[in-house]
């Protein structure tokens, strides 16, 4: 019964982990819209020759031009006057894949810069030097002076995130293309000069890198490449490209590599000084700025966390955001869909349009001016961290900008407005543009903890709302200081990205309430020293230029952030995996409810459902029959404006729901690694609710999106799952096929030294899989003829217990008996029971050490299998290489899988795993390798957490060099006539 109640726990196990399994993948294959809109082109490739010493049989570097009409080549590169801009594609990626950001560069600098809003603007945190930067003395320039010059090399293609040696042949030859740009200006330059062309402006000096993927990566391996030309590169921009590891963490020289840029670059921003201390220079990538774009959740292929710039680029000098959090983008997008989703590449091309001085025709020089707008450009208003508790108690610590007041041309006077109102509520409401100015009490309605007041909306800042603070009602400014004056802060109104425009269902109907476009919020010190607060609704006619909202809405509240929050422990979002947990949140609740998950939602998706139950509906007069469920919803959603949610995760910043009635809230969250933050494991999701109505929450973990979001932190790619399946077919078929040969007779003479002396030639000389694979091939004979002995042995022990001990029927009842041929003698042996020489344990048989060996053989087979598919993808992309250049493994690959090998060669068999050793004047003791192999099973797991399964080379081939080392010293005492306690020789019959 013991053992069915086993079987049957193991077998649920399995069942339970391939329906998780089946889950995760229908999750992560389903098709997903990401809300991006294509972008359209017409390009032309020019191919730029290489100056003669640099190689480029493999590799090319391209001009794009847009346009669809027919150019001459060479007159288009006498006119090359421009910025110049280097696109480097990734794993497996085309040149041409530039098309989409460069066209759309063409199209800003033509159409000129976006139009301005009157939102308030990002700006640099104190870390990133806000303090000492003068944010209101820039401004973004209101024109482009000079237009972008794509360039892109070719790259053929090649699979740079599967092996460290072709990364390094990018990186070399990016170094090379940056110097062909920086000379063909300059041939172009000297061209239009002598044949008495106009030249205007300067040669440029730097070129700007934007990176995709691994291309991100290669760019700034080019920066601290030690040939790169000083000051050449200054400005990269990298679209989903791994910083902090690879993503496809297998090859060790690959991990090698990443780890040696990195600390380039973390040198790089340190002062250089001497070894005595003393002062020689400032960092040499003092000027470099960095920034890197996520892709959010989307992005099966690169993790927000390995897109990270933390501690490789200090503040001062770059960030990263995700496209979730982007201003004018708001969206998550895939691997590939960042190099043309149009929101993304019209946002990315006017940012860089943006670097551009006026003056100089050049990027800024400056840092902390380009960092400056690259957050003006990308960030929003909100924080890209949740704040909202601490709003008060850090005002002080960031830099004060003093809010600007709406320009002149789109004022409208206080006589425009009909009338004053006077709001004598905590909450105040606002369903059409009206005209009217609101005036609230800061004192009365501040009172009783609710310091905070804020204001969401669908009108434009300026054009359709502004807000004041006066510090007494009808008192002219002119008599006041200049503190005690009327503050305009309409432009602290932040934008939120709206859904779709509600439709009328009939003319002169009323429509539903509109999603809110902005949020406006006010902390206790921004109040402070102020009386009252007014909102001031633009009349309907005064708005000109664009057609006024079909429906306009405003609520506007004063509360105590303690009131809205809303704690949400680990236990109860676990118990809402099989029982959702219901809320309900009444009527006069505060506009923001904070909800605090204690477990990442990047582990953990839950399913958010807002049902509208209640809007004051039967306050107003109408029957129970009237107010049913569908009238409710109906009139409910003339009132209620569509919630909105805004998630903070520590690792990928900002993520916006709108029109959030349903849906699954997931982050790109790095929880549960090794390597996470402390405060990582929390997710805080702001909902911003009508607090006219009462609704049912509904919380769910979302067993697919969980299962999903699990597969993807823990396996490096999922399509390199297919690639071990299809390699696991043909290594069985190989190796099936190859053991037939007579070939294999040969090796069984010495077979561990010819397995050694092949596999070692192939890891140095070729590849090192292929010297894996001989390895694999030695355990599998060797499992092999070691279960034919065993299956032999016991079928020959069976058949001579059928000789010894006879069977004959007694009786009609067909019953058995047995009869001893042994006379009294009942303990004497079988011939097969005998010691084995080759087990530590003399009380074992030939058979049982046959098959304990075969067992200790294929547990070295699985081992060093799982090794080998680690340098599949290598071997893939060195088998793509093969007639177009070669080049010696990384010795470090190397000497990692010389000591592995090592390790299935000197471990052979099981007594190989203990060794006696004897020192002068110290008796012989017997030495185990227990210990080494449950610290490297340690150091393995952790690596895994760390998402660095390439480290595990590193124990494997310690044990290998270590068991190699223990042999030759057991050999040499054996010779000199020194017991051996590793092993004994016993005698048997056969």
């Amino acid at each position: 019964m013991q053992g069915f109640r086993a079987k049957f726990r193991i077998v649920t196990l399995v069942v339970v982990a391939v329906w998780i399994g089946l889950v995760a993948l229908y999750g992560l294959l389903k098709p997903i819209s990401n809300g991006c809109i294509m972008t359209y082109m017409y390009p032309t490739y020019i191919p730029i020759s290489s100056p003669e010493g640099v190689s480029s049989a493999k590799y090319g570097l391209y001009l794009y031009h847009e346009g669809w009409r027919k150019i001459d080549f060479k007159e288009h590169l006498k006119k090359l006057s421009g910025v110049p801009v280097l696109f480097i594609p990734g794993n497996g990626g085309s040149y041409k894949q530039v098309r989409s950001v460069a066209a759309e560069s063409d199209r800003a600098f033509q159409g000129g810069p976006l139009e301005r809003t009157f939102y308030q603007e990002a700006f640099l945190t104190p870390e990133e030097g806000g303090l000492d930067f003068d944010e209101a003395g820039f401004q973004l320039p209101n024109h482009y002076t000079c237009k972008l010059d794509w360039f892109a090399v070719d790259l053929e293609g090649e699979h740079s995130a599967m092996d460290g040696g072709i990364l390094e042949e990018h990186t070399e030859y990016v170094v090379n293309a940056i110097h062909r740009i920086l000379d063909q200006y300059k041939a172009s330059f000297d061209v239009r000069a002598k044949e008495g062309a106009a030249t205007s402006g300067s040669l440029p000096k730097s070129v700007i890198l934007v990176g995709h993927s691994m291309g991100g990566f290669v760019a700034r391996a080019a920066i601290v490449h030690p040939r790169l030309r000083k000051s050449s590169v200054e400005t990269v921009l990298t679209l989903s490209s791994p910083h902090q590891l690879p993503p496809v963490a297998l090859q060790p020289s690959l991990g090698h590599y990443f780890a040696h840029v990195n600390q380039q670059w973390r040198k790089g921003y340190e002062a250089q000084t001497t070894r005595t201390g003393r002062y020689v220079s400032g960092p040499e990538l003092s000027n470099v700025v960095v920034v890197s774009i996520s892709g959010g959740y989307h992005d099966y292929q690169v993790r927000t966390k390995l897109e990270s710039l933390d501690g490789i680029v200090p503040p001062t000098n770059g960030f990263m955001i995700s496209s979730t959090g982007m201003k004018n983008v708001w969206l998550s997008m895939e691997h590939q869909a960042i190099l043309w989703c149009n929101q993304l590449v019209v946002q990315v091309s006017h940012t860089l349009l943006s670097l551009i001085d006026s003056r100089t025709g050049q990027p800024f020089p400056d840092t902390q001016k380009r960092l400056a707008i690259f957050t003006r450009m990308l960030r929003s208003g909100i924080p890209q961290r949740f704040d909202w508790m601490m709003q008060s108690h850090i005002a002080s610590q960031k830099p004060k900008h003093v809010p600007a007041a709406c320009p002149s041309n789109v004022h409208w006077s206080d006589d425009g407005l009909d009338r004053d109102l006077y709001i004598e509520t905590t909450t105040v409401t606002v369903l059409a543009m009206d005209g009217r100015r609101r005036w609230l009490d800061i004192q009365k309605l501040g009172s009783n903890g609710k310091s905070h007041f804020i204001f969401v909306t669908n009108l434009a800042p300026c054009s359709g709302v502004r807000l004041h603070l006066w510090p007494e009602k009808g008192m002219s400014t002119s008599n006041l200081p200049l503190s005690s004056r009327i503050l305009e802060v309409t432009s602290k109104m932040v934008p939120l990205p709206s859904g779709p425009a509600p439709t009328q269902i009939e003319p002169g109907s009323q429509t539903e309430q509109p999603p809110p476009s902005a949020v406006f919020w006010l902390g206790p010190e921004d109040m402070r020293g102020f009386r009252f607060l007014t909102i001031s609704v633009a009349p309907r006619p005064t708005v000109s230029g664009r057609p006024p909202p079909a429906a306009s809405m405003a609520v506007g509240q004063f509360f105590n952030p303690e009131e809205g929050k809303i704690e949400l422990p680990s236990v109860l979002m676990l118990q809402s995996i099989y029982s959702h947990k219901d809320m309900l949140v009444k009527e006069d609740h505060p506009v923001a409810l904070n909800l605090s998950f204690a477990i990442s939602l990047g582990l953990l998706p839950v399913t958010l459902s807002l049902k509208t139950v209640g809007c004051g509906i039967k306050n107003s007069g109408l029957q129970d029959g009237e107010a049913g469920n569908e009238e409710n919803s109906r009139l409910c959603k003339l009132r209620c404006f569509p919630p909105v949610a805004l998630v903070w995760d520590d690792t990928s910043g900002l993520h916006i729901f709108p029109n959030l009635y349903s849906e699954t809230i997931v982050v790109d969250s790095s929880s549960a690694l090794w390597s996470s933050n402390w405060n990582s494991e929390k997710t805080a999701v702001l909902l911003l609710v009508d607090p006219h109505c009462s609704y049912k929450t509904s919380i769910a973990v979302s067993v697919t999106a969980a299962a999903s979001r699990f597969l993807l932190m823990y396996s490096p790619q999922v399509w390199e799952g297919k690639v071990c399946f299809r390699f696991i077919h043909w290594f069985i078929k190989l190796s099936c096929s190859f053991s037939s040969l007579k070939v294999v007779r040969v090796l069984r003479v010495n077979s561990l030294l010819v397995t050694a002396l092949v596999a070692i030639t192939l890891v140095c000389l070729v590849h090192p899989a292929l010297g894996l694979f001989v390895l694999l091939l030695s355990h599998a004979l060797s499992c092999h003829s070691m279960l034919c002995s065993f299956l032999t042995a016991s079928f020959r022990s069976h058949a001579q217990r059928k000789e010894l001990f006879g069977y004959k029927n007694k009786g009609n009842d067909g019953s058995e008996q047995f009869t001893s041929k042994f006379d009294g003698r009942s303990d004497r042996r079988l011939p097969l029971e005998e010691k084995s020489s080759n087990s530590l344990d003399s009380s074992k048989s030939f058979s049982d050490t046959q098959l304990e060996m075969f067992h200790h053989r294929h547990g070295m087979l699985i081992l060093h299998f799982v090794a080998a598919l680690m340098f599949v993808p290598s071997l893939v992309a060195w088998l793509q290489r093969i007639g177009i250049g070669e080049s010696f493994p990384w010795i470090l690959d190397s000497a990692l899988c010389t000591g592995v090998i090592l390790h299935g060669i000197c471990n052979s068999k099981p007594e190989f795993n203990s060794f006696s050793l004897s020192f002068p004047g110290v008796p012989s003791r017997k030495m185990r390798l227990d210990f080494v192999y449950l610290v490297a099973g340690y150091y393995s797991y952790l690596s895994g957490l760390a998402l660095a399964p390439d480290r595990v080379f590193y124990p494997m081939a310690t044990i290998g060099i270590l068991s190699f080392a223990l042999r030759i010293v057991q050999r040499r005492n054996r010779e000199k006539g020194e017991p051996n306690l590793g092993s004994r020789r016993h005698s048997h019959r056969h």
